[in-house]
């Protein structure tokens, strides 16, 4: 039997506990490490900022209105459905609930461990009979207590997200401006702000969000991003701005355009970055970097220890399916389904597609982002590990989200959809 460790009580981390479960005849039921007291990973929403009670950083990047920007019908994982009363678009709690309905069903809380943090994970190869290689897996992990334990594990799931370490861009002259500095990691509501001037440093996903609340409850917004010029209508209180240079010794803000401005508050919504404290990188022949974890196999796996999983590090995905498509994918390696290619031959191959898209003008940072390319990469998951791949639907709904995001980022979460077939939507009253 199989023993499996899974960092990370998320959706990830969830979806991997659900999958092995369902297969006892090979694998020992899996032990989760969760280092809060609850289920969900970013979907639980947490008021905190800072450290919690016992001196943890808060991990937790949700803020108090957040709604989703996919549609249910695309979010879920493909054998469990949301609960079809509920409008397309849902706030956050609701996802919470249904991450919570999923634990229940595949009675995983029994095994994952609360308030637990997984302090090292360390490879353990071994030669065995006839001159093979295996590798286990040392995990040592702490409790609230402090109470220390060293386990060993065939395989470990790296499914601690990346959405809690803020990534902070050097500003030169930061260190002038008077008013508060904050990253969206620590952004909660828009109420306090109201009234003030804010300069919003990103215009993805949460910048625009974050923009249009706080243009909502009056105040005064700066869109500063490098993308195209928004040409969707926005609220009037948000102006859009060249990316910000520089703070001046006087405090003010300086734009790359020449422009000038000052300000109550900087808010940068400006990602975050991957972290692993609990792994030796460079013993793992890894190099982790603020925006890239290379190099990796089909972005899943380190060539030289093809049984440490990464669930869910690349970005611009439809999530839910996405970790269920890796998951099976992984399993599928583990139990000897699937046979992967000789080390040397799966890191050339990740460096290979690294470079490609680097040759086609990709930013380093944006490596990870497979956007259009998530469909090649699910499907190729499927066919090689011969498991059911994702219904054309979830791709054809998706797309006509983000097109209707693009005309009404205001308004495009009032649309309510139905999956007809597995090829099918409708939009419904």
């Amino acid at each position: 039997m199989l023993r499996v460790a899974v960092i990370g009580a998320g959706a990830a981390g969830l979806c991997v506990a659900r999958h092995i479960l369902s297969r006892l005849n090979v694998f020992a039921p899996p032990v989760v490490f969760e280092l809060s007291e609850n289920i969900g990973g970013t979907w639980c929403y947490d008021e905190r900022v800072g450290t919690c009670d016992i001196g943890r950083l808060i991990h937790n990047s949700m803020y108090r209105d957040l709604r989703t920007n996919l549609p249910k019908e695309v979010m879920m994982f493909p054998d469990f459905p949301f609960d079809s009363q509920l409008s397309s678009f849902l706030p956050h709690q609701e996802v919470q609930n249904y991450l919570r309905q999923y634990c229940e069903e595949h009675h995983i809380r029994p095994h994952i461990r609360f308030n637990t943090a997984v302090e090292k994970v360390t490879p353990v190869v071994m030669t065995t009979e006839g001159d093979k290689v295996r590798t286990t897996w040392e995990v040592t992990s702490s409790d609230s207590s402090g109470g220390q334990r060293t386990e060993t594990f065939d395989s470990v799931f790296v499914c601690s997200g990346h959405y809690s370490d803020p990534h902070i861009p050097n500003i030169p002259g930061i260190k002038n401006f008077k008013g508060k500095v904050l990253h969206s990691h620590d952004y909660k509501y828009a109420e306090p702000f109201s009234g003030q001037s804010v300069v919003v440093l990103g215009a993805k996903a949460s910048g625009l969000d974050i923009s249009i609340e706080l243009a909502n409850v009056g105040a005064q917004v700066i869109l500063s991003h490098g993308n195209t010029r928004l040409t969707f209508p926005l609220p009037s209180g948000i102006q859009q701005s060249a990316v910000v240079k520089a703070v001046d010794e006087d405090g003010n803000i300086c734009f790359q355009d020449g422009s000038v401005a000052s300000a109550d508050v900087l808010m940068f919504c400006t990602g975050y970055n991957f972290r692993y404290p609990f792994l030796d990188a460079s013993q793992l022949g890894l190099d982790i970097q603020d925006h890239l974890v290379s190099p990796m196999y089909l972005f899943m796996m380190p060539p030289a220890f093809p049984s440490l999983f990464f669930i869910g590090i690349c970005k611009i995905i439809c999530p839910f399916p996405h970790f269920n498509c890796q998951v099976q994918f992984a399993l599928a390696v583990l139990d000897g389904r699937v046979t992967l290619p000789p080390a040397s031959q799966m890191k050339d191959e990740a460096q290979r597609q690294l470079r490609s898209r680097l040759d086609q003008g990709v930013q380093q940072r944006h490596l990870l982002v497979l956007d259009q390319d998530q469909w090649e990469y699910c499907n190729t998951l499927a066919r090689i590990a011969n498991f059911t791949p994702l219904p054309p639907v979830v791709r054809s709904l998706y797309e006509e989200t983000w097109r209707q995001r693009r005309i009404h980022p205001q308004n495009y979460r009032k649309l309510n959809y139905r999956l007809v077939s597995v090829t099918q939507w409708e939009l419904i009253d």
